[in-house]
This record gives C-alpha cells, structure tokens and sequence, in this order.
C-alpha cells in the first residue's frame, strides 16, 4: 500500500478489505494439522488404533467459502485428536486457561472443551499449515484454510444431527458440552465464520466494522461461557457482548506491532485518518504523538464499552460472579498497562501486573461492575 511521504500525512485512496483470492487447494488434513499442534500426544482414530494422513473415509463438502468444489481436495477429518489439553497448554499467557484452574470442577471440563475448540479454529487460521509444499502460494494457504474451517464446521454441524457423530475428539468433546449445556450452535459458526474473515479481510474501514468482526470473534465465547455457567439470558447475553468486544478491541490496541507484522491492521481507518497516522506511522519503533493520540482515543472508547457491559457481574452469584469480574478486570488493568505506558503500544507491548489484575478484579466482584 502506498503511503504518503511528506507533508500533512493521511490515509492513501486504496481499498479498505485486502483481499487474498482463493484459486486453488493442495492436499491437507485436520489430521496432519492437530499432529503438527501436538507432536507429543498419541494421536488415534475414534476406534482406538493409531492414524496416519489420508486413511478413513474422507470428509464433508465445502459449502462456506465460495471454492469451486470440484478444485478441492477435501481434508480428511476420519481422525480424532485429544488438542484441548495441548493447546491450552500453548497458551499459558492466556486469561482463559488460568481461569480453568480457579473455576468449579463441574464448569471445568466444558470451558476445557470450549477453549480447545476456540484455540483449534484459530491456529487453523494462523499457524503454518503442515502437509503444504516449499513456496506454497499465499492464495493455496488462503483457499486451504478456508477448506479446513469449512470441514472444521462441517464436523461441528454433526453435534446437532442426531443421525451422524462427529469424527473429531475435540468436536465429540463439545458435543457433551453442547448437550449438557442447551448451547446452540451459531456461537461456534460465528467463531469459525471469523477466522475465515481473517484470511480474506486485512483492514476496516470504520469502527462499526470492527465491532462486526468482534460480534463473530468475540462475542460468541461470552455466550457459551453463559450457557455453562446456567446463566444464560437475552440481558446478560447483552452484556456480555459488550464485554467481550471491548476486551478484543483492547487486544488489538495492544497489539497494533504484533498484528502489522501479520499483515493486518485492527484499527479503523476512519479513526487514523482523523488523527493523522499512516500505516507508516504504525511501523516505527515508537509510537509518535499523533499515534499515541490514536491510541488513547481507542483505550478511552473502549474502556467506556467494557464499564457498559461490566453491571453483568452484579447479576451472578459465587463462582459465576469471581469469574466474570476476572475478565472485566484483566481488561481494566491491560488498559491501565497502555496508560502507564504513555500509550506507546510500539516499543513494547503493555502487560498488566497480577496485583493491578487481582486488586481491580476484587473491586469489581463486590463492586458488581
């Protein structure tokens, strides 16, 4: 993208979605996938004996991507792979997996579930794809990670179809989780639906985009972890949401470095054209004043939509409420790292300190917000 050199900076008139056309797809499988993810773990089929790439009996259509069927290869899903465990494990830096060892016995194996799930979508749409050939064009990875979400949804569509089983252990996992808990089955579509717009969508446009995008990446994981907790409503589903959007969008703020290396850019364009920040400016090694100023726009609106959500913690009880004001917390506190920092996400990623997190989320436990 070309980005202006000198004089007042702005915003170029290039297109606001990058898009990465899928043409073509290699062989590739779940299979081969999870074994990259867990190379210490026995991976074997749902009969017990041991599996290798390209054995059972093949997998669903594609029907999400818009790919021409006949150029797809389908990704053998006919293999199990116990993942949750391993990639939380992946994960120790994580809010989600810590909470896991605080949180009642009986909550603990669905969240288990639901993380595995998560993490499984999102390293399909991030991490290098094994089974690919040296030099492997950016337009297969793209059209064979969409392949793999399509199948991954495919095999999550048989937890509702009590005539077929799902073939994947993580999927067979959910599914106990899915049926113990009433948990409908958009949260986990919008959740693969957002890692298929990761792979096609670089930039946004306005902020309404970007909370579009969280109400498909976000949102969804406030929701199930409603349901298990048997707290489910149409209000605290609401509020939830405005939880869990605030918190993705404090990620992204805190992260500008880490996603530009990535090629992608969470902040809305809108928002840099008005404080005068190019991707240019995004690229230095600190943030300058205009991008700092970027910055605590974005830390302020998003601190705004976090405190909205947070009277959801008022509204549950024991563990439900410990859990919930964790999160508002790790929040509260990654916001306070950004201040403390003089709102430079550039030279260093902030971190928020475990007294900060710990004293804020005491404070909204009996606070109730």
């Amino acid at each position: 993208m070309h980005v202006a050199g000198a004089g007042r900076k702005c915003l170029p008139d290039a297109p606001v979605m990058v898009l990465r056309q899928a043409r073509q797809v290699t062989e590739a499988s779940l299979f081969a996938f999870i074994s990259e993810l867990c190379p210490n773990r026995q991976v074997t089929s749902w009969g017990g004996e041991a599996a290798r790439p390209g054995t059972g009996t093949g997998a669903g259509r594609a029907g999400h991507s818009g790919l021409d069927e006949a150029e797809q290869p389908s990704p053998d899903l006919t293999v199990a792979a116990e993942i949750s465990l391993a990639v939380a494990a992946k994960a120790s830096a994580e809010n989600f997996p810590v909470a896991l060892r605080v949180l009642p016995g009986r909550w603990r194996a669905h969240l288990t579930a639901l993380y595995g799930f998560a993490r499984l979508v999102d390293d399909i749409g991030d991490e290098p794809l094994p089974g690919l050939p040296a030099g492997a064009s950016a337009e297969t990875v793209t059209a064979t990670r969409l392949k793999l979400l399509d199948d991954l949804q495919e095999d999550v569509a048989r937890i509702y179809d009590t005539t077929k089983e799902p073939e994947l252990q993580a999927i067979r996992a959910l599914k106990k989780t899915v049926r113990d808990c009433g948990i409908p089955s958009q949260p986990f579509y919008d959740l693969i639906q957002a890692n298929r717009q990761d792979q096609l969508v670089a930039r946004y446009e306005t902020y309404q985009d970007l909370a579009d995008y969280c109400r498909l990446s976000a949102n969804p994981v406030g929701q199930v972890v409603l349901y298990i907790m048997g707290a489910a409503t149409p209000e605290r589903i609401a509020a939830s949401d405005m939880i869990c959007t605030a918190l993705q969008v404090i990620e992204h703020t805190q992260d500008v470095a880490e996603d530009l290396a990535n090629g992608r850019i969470y902040l809305p364009r809108q928002d840099m054209h008005a404080h005068d920040v190019t991707e240019a400016d995004l690229a230095e090694l600190s943030a300058s004043r205009c991008v700092r100023k970027l910055i605590a726009f974005e830390v302020d609106r998003a601190r705004q939509l976090l405190d909205d959500g947070a009277p959801l913690v008022g509204t549950l009880r024991h563990m439900a409420r410990l859990a919930i004001a964790g999160y508002v917390a790790g929040g509260r506190a990654t916001l306070k790292a950004i201040e403390a920092g003089r709102y430079d996400v550039l030279r260093a990623t902030p971190r928020p300190g475990k007294a900060d997190t710990l004293a804020m989320m005491a404070r909204c436990y009996v606070k109730g917000r």
